[in-house]
């Protein structure tokens, strides 16, 4: 899939003020520092669509982005950065749980995990709600082009290994870096032909 047009149409905080419609979203989250924008930026082909930050857990609201005037594109805000505070994580929380929980337009959550790191607690009880609250999502394993094959594979299976502990059929996962581009190809191919289902 070629996307051709991608623009922002609106932030906010509350799941009531979403666009109106029944355009398919994939919404994309991960813990602050994952590379969320850098991936969506990627995945559009616009540098600036998405604004990355220096500072984790800039990303406080839930932003649309209109793709080819047919789906969106959602950046939710990064779960799980503790210099936020006690009540400022309780905010953030209630708009992630809000937004996954109540917005029917929402086709797919994609995960994004820090292929560096070997499996974290937060990502996995966060993959355990999900499934328990039935949300379908996807993991995209962010940040490949840093490091070597073997250790790439090794944090994947890592991960893997943890959620066969929970799950009978895994998840889709995918392997991106926003520098190389890989995995581009495979998560919009994921995105269109899920489209491609839903408008038959």
């Amino acid at each position: 899939m070629e996307i051709n047009s991608a623009e922002f149409i609106i932030s906010n905080t509350d799941v009531k003020k979403c666009p109106a419609g029944h355009f398919p979203e994939y919404a994309f989250i991960g813990r602050s520092n994952v590379g969320k924008s850098s991936l969506i930026n990627m995945l559009t082909g616009r540098n600036k669509l998405a604004l990355t930050s220096s500072t984790p857990g800039k990303t406080m609201l839930i932003n649309h982005f209109l793709i080819n005037n047919s789906w969106y594109i959602v950046d939710l805000p990064g779960y799980g950065y503790a210099k936020r505070g006690h009540k400022g994580q309780e905010q953030i929380q209630k708009v992630i749980e809000d937004y996954i929980l109540e917005r029917e337009q929402m086709t797919n959550l994609f995960l994004l995990i820090d292929s560096r790191l070997e499996p974290q607690k937060i990502d996995i009880e966060f993959m355990e709600w999900l499934g328990e609250n039935g949300v379908p999502f996807s993991i995209v394993f962010t940040k490949a082009d840093k490091l070597k094959g073997g250790r790439l594979m090794n944090n994947i299976n890592g991960y893997l290994r943890e959620l066969k502990k929970q799950w009978e059929d895994l998840p889709p996962y995918f392997i991106s870096s926003s520098e190389n581009r890989s995995g581009k190809k495979e998560i919009l191919d994921y995105i269109d032909n899920i489209n491609r289902a839903i408008n038959k």
